[in-house]
């Protein structure tokens, strides 16, 4: 009797993974110079002068996420022979910047960005949406990870909405994240995982607001302030995909990076860049009444936006 289908997201899974895992004799000879070449390319064109101004220039009132993406990034790629591949985590509330910096990250490594068949995206809600498949996920995204490290040491993988992954899940990975796991064929050392959560945003917003009660600038917020916080947050949280996790236990992850709570003047900075971008003028009026149309908190000082910048683009039509 023939086995049964896999269901539907698990089947298309399945599929990727089967093209992603082809045998070394089918390998083209340009995947295999990547894997046993010091200067792997396989679209990879790092720009770190391009990332280091885009991200001082059009990134709005986070001054941590500069600091520690540029140190991630600079010091992973300066060194020829990375003992274990950058793992970096992305927290924060909605609309802080998190997708935004993690696209333009990949932007300015990868020459075809996140078009590149080297970057891979998962989405918890789009590839492991049912907890009682969560077996079947586990050795689907293993399969997933190998085959394609061993297609590209130089590969990028993206974890979005950490906080609604299956707690256990990501923790198929972990082997990948180290400095001691064997993937034939390849340095997969060089590879890079990014971590996206909302997972600690509450709390990196609660200690936003006593520092700044107890009158200390954004700028002069440290990770040190944050990082406890954040990592009690996603540790003990029994929904969250980091929780009681080996990742954790293990500190896999080399930088945590948080994202604070924008101010209103930051809000009318992200409108700005939106008219611009959607080649409108821009009238000091509709910004001011753009950014004065969003929810801040708290409630007494109404300091920082409910919502980041996530709703400015949509926001602006109703003032045109």
């Amino acid at each position: 009797m023939a086995p049964a289908a896999a269901p539907g997201p698990v089947r298309l899974l399945l599929v990727l993974l089967a093209a992603a895992a082809r045998p070394a004799a089918t390998w083209d000879l340009w995947a295999l110079r990547c894997g046993f070449s010091a200067d792997c390319e396989c679209g990879f064109g790092p720009d770190l002068r391009g990332l280091e101004f885009d991200l001082a220039t059009n990134l709005v009132g986070q001054p941590l996420v500069r600091q520690q993406v540029m140190k991630g990034v600079r010091e992973f790629l300066e060194n020829p022979n990375p003992v274990k591949p950058l793992v970096m985590s992305f927290h924060g509330s909605t609309g802080t910047g998190k997708t935004y910096v993690s696209s333009m990250l990949i932007r300015y490594l990868f020459q075809s960005g996140l078009q590149s068949p080297y970057v891979h995206h998962f989405s918890p809600i789009v590839h492991f949406p049912h907890a009682e498949q969560i077996e079947q996920y586990k050795e689907s995204l293993k399969r997933w990870i190998q085959g394609n490290l061993t297609n590209c040491g130089r590969s990028a993988f993206l974890f979005d909405e950490m906080d609604k992954m299956h707690p256990g899940l990501i923790d198929v990975i972990m082997p990948f994240l180290g400095p001691s796991w064997v993937v034939y064929g390849t340095n997969y050392r060089k590879a890079i995982f990014i971590f996206i959560s909302n997972a600690g945003g509450e709390q990196i917003n609660n200690v936003t607001l006593a520092l700044w009660r107890a009158r200390k600038d954004r700028e002069e917020i440290s990770l040190q302030d944050l990082e406890p916080a954040i990592s009690k947050a996603m540790f003990e949280n029994p929904q969250s995909g980091f929780w009681k996790s080996g990742i954790i236990n293990e500190h896999l992850i080399d930088f945590v990076v948080p994202f604070l709570p924008l101010k209103h003047h930051h809000v009318k900075q992200c409108v700005v860049s939106e008219l611009v971008q959607q080649g409108l003028e821009v009238r000091p009026g509709v910004v001011q009444e753009v950014a004065d149309s969003i929810p801040y908190f708290p409630e007494e000082e109404k300091l920082f936006s409910s919502t980041g910048c996530k709703t400015v683009a949509s926001r602006i039509s109703f003032f045109f």
